[in-house]
């Protein structure tokens, strides 16, 4: 009688454990069909749009976000800044970036200032040339690596190519093309959204 007691006990305990770690594995299963089911990181490096909110950029203030990788400039031109994009139209290579042979620029920034409103600019920062990162160079005149009629801008570190206040490349430098536009429209006054427009997105 003892005998049959034991036996099933140790049943029992056998039976218990073999569900404990069925349960365990069962949830260990369903961890990994969850997981399924985040963003990976290669699905955020395609580049999922990118929301900002641009509500509290002051005028001649520039922010950086990144989308697909990338850095993007978004500036907001002063009236200062918006007016020298005239004065420089003859010495930028393609003022109003017409040229497709190296990329194709969204047909809401084939004008003057590069963008939607002339306030607003939106650009990627790696120059076309051999992908380095400008950096911006904002005051005016002369500086080093500079013209001593300098207008604002940004400056190419790597080859000395030089853009305007537009992203618009100078004559005559190793930039083959204008910093490029991504894809973006505006929802609001205060919400810009990268990597999507009216064609749905990149």
């Amino acid at each position: 009688m003892n005998n049959e007691k034991q036996v099933d006990s140790g049943r029992r305990g056998l039976l218990v454990a073999t569900c404990a770690a069925s349960g365990v594995a069962g949830l260990a299963t369903t961890g990994v069909f969850v997981s399924t089911f985040q963003p990976s990181e290669r699905a955020k490096a395609a580049g999922a749009p990118v929301e900002v909110d641009i509500s509290t950029l002051a005028p001649g203030e520039m922010r950086t976000v990144e989308w697909r990788g990338k850095p993007v400039w978004i500036l907001k031109r002063t009236p200062e800044q918006i007016a020298s994009l005239k004065e420089v139209d003859p010495l930028v290579a393609d003022p109003e970036s017409k040229r497709t042979q190296f990329s194709t620029t969204p047909e809401y920034a084939m004008n003057e200032w590069r963008s939607r409103q002339k306030d607003i600019l939106v650009v990627v920062g790696i120059c076309p040339h051999l992908g380095c990162s400008p950096t911006s160079k904002f005051q005016t005149g002369a500086q080093p690596s500079l013209p001593d009629d300098w207008h604002g801008g940004f400056l190419c570190p790597c080859h000395g190519s030089t853009f305007d206040l537009a992203g618009r490349v100078y004559k005559n430098k190793p930039s083959p093309d204008n910093l490029q536009v991504p894809p973006y429209m505006f929802e609001g006054e205060a919400k810009l959204v990268i990597g999507k427009d009216e064609k749905g997105e990149a």
